[in-house]
């Protein structure tokens, strides 16, 4: 099937869109320190704050079925104006009270714009077309980092800590108009009479969901176990420094991207399960491996982008998958999905480092066993969209 030049244009511009959406959700961690002196707040503080936004995550999921009960592009635009009131908050509000604002409410705002964006791409494009699709929207997650931060970096630099809510702020109000034009409005007629809850009922009662919820979690811890830890890893092997690790984050940048064009490139062909099954033995594979190539400083970084490019393909190869899971609800799987990522993430981050105290490989090797987990329950995941 060939898309539309409309279709190109609504991918090109959602994609730009969710840079914006992800620039603000990435850019907390590599400029904290400047955050923390701006603000006037402790290590403490911040890490305090990045827990309260997790546990404001777990309602995310009843936000987000909006795209199912409300419709596809009202989902993206509540999701654009929560995410401008964080930063805006932000940029009024100068103060911790204002920064734990931003957080919280730009986190709640990507969790609900996401899905419904991935949702409306399920309706509107074919399931052996939707990697392709969905792939290039995911670059949005590594163009983030190469487009978003330097130009965080040089507004923090030239106009101050606080500059860059500001600019988010102008250019989630671009955005915002930007669905209005590229999405058309939501069809009364197509809008599903379910209530939340029903809709809630039906992902729960579907073994299939389930699975696929499932495989999201597993992917997400084991990707978290090293995540949270290889930096100390190479600071205390290697002796690498902010130069050196921030090296290190370039390359995991690199392979973010080569795994998402990837998904692009061949999902479709070879078939979305396929792909996820691929992807989650190539990570098992990468995992166990990790902590024999690791030796050298040449090998490390070598180890880190292999176990960074079969993820990024593994999960960007499992999105499409999901939009297949329950149509009728699609929404509210795409919701739970990023919940699980979420959940995933927090499960990972809160075992990886008492694992660490055994040794990295101990990290290493647990991420692989996490991830055979995950492709013994993947042939549960039978999607026939």
């Amino acid at each position: 099937m060939k898309l539309s030049r409309r279709t190109w244009l609504q991918i090109s511009s959602t994609t730009l869109i969710r840079m914006v959406t992800n620039t603000g959700f990435r850019m907390v961690f590599p400029f904290q320190p400047m955050l923390m002196e701006g603000l006037g707040i402790s290590l403490e503080t911040i890490t305090r704050m990045y827990a309260g936004q997790s546990l404001i995550g777990i309602i995310s999921p009843f936000l987000a079925s909006l795209a199912d009960t409300r419709g596809r592009r009202t989902g993206m635009l509540t999701g654009l104006i929560l995410f401008c009131l964080g930063t805006l908050s932000a940029s009024l509000f100068p103060t911790s009270l204002g920064f734990l604002l931003f957080l919280i409410l730009s986190m709640l705002g990507k969790a609900i714009f996401d899905p419904s964006m991935q949702a409306y791409f399920g309706d509107t494009i074919p399931f052996e077309r939707r990697g392709f699709v969905l792939g290039i929207t995911e670059t949005s997650w590594s163009l983030s980092f190469f487009l978003g931060m330097p130009i965080v970096g040089f507004l923090m630099e030239r106009l101050g800590v606080m500059s860059p809510f500001l600019f988010l702020t102008a250019l989630s109000v671009l955005s915002f108009l930007g669905i209005l034009v590229m999405i058309p409005p939501d069809s009364t007629s197509s809008n599903n009479t379910q209530s939340i809850l029903d809709n809630f009922n039906l992902v729960l009662r579907s073994g299939t969901a389930l699975a696929g919820l499932g495989v999201m979690l597993l992917i997400c811890t084991a990707n978290q176990l090293v995540n949270v830890v290889f930096g100390v890893w190479l600071n205390q092997s290697f002796g690498l420094q902010i130069a050196a690790l921030g090296g290190a984050s370039a390359l995991i940048g690199i392979a973010e991207l080569l795994g998402e064009g990837g998904v692009s490139a061949i999902a479709d062909k070879i078939g979305t399960h396929k792909a996820v099954a691929y992807g989650l033995i190539a990570s098992v594979v990468s995992s166990a491996f990790l902590p024999l190539v690791g030796g050298s400083t040449s090998g490390a970084y070598l180890g880190l982008f292999v176990f960074f490019l079969t993820f990024e393909f593994t999960i960007v190869s499992l999105i499409p998958l999901m939009t297949g899971v329950l149509p009728e609800a699609r929404g509210t799987v795409m919701a739970l999905s990023i919940a699980s990522a979420n959940f995933g993430r927090g499960l990972g981050s809160w075992i990886a480092a008492p694992i660490f105290d055994g040794g990295f490989w101990h990290n290493a090797l647990a991420a692989a066993v996490v991830n055979l987990l995950a492709i013994l329950l993947l042939r549960y995941l039978i999607v026939s969209d």
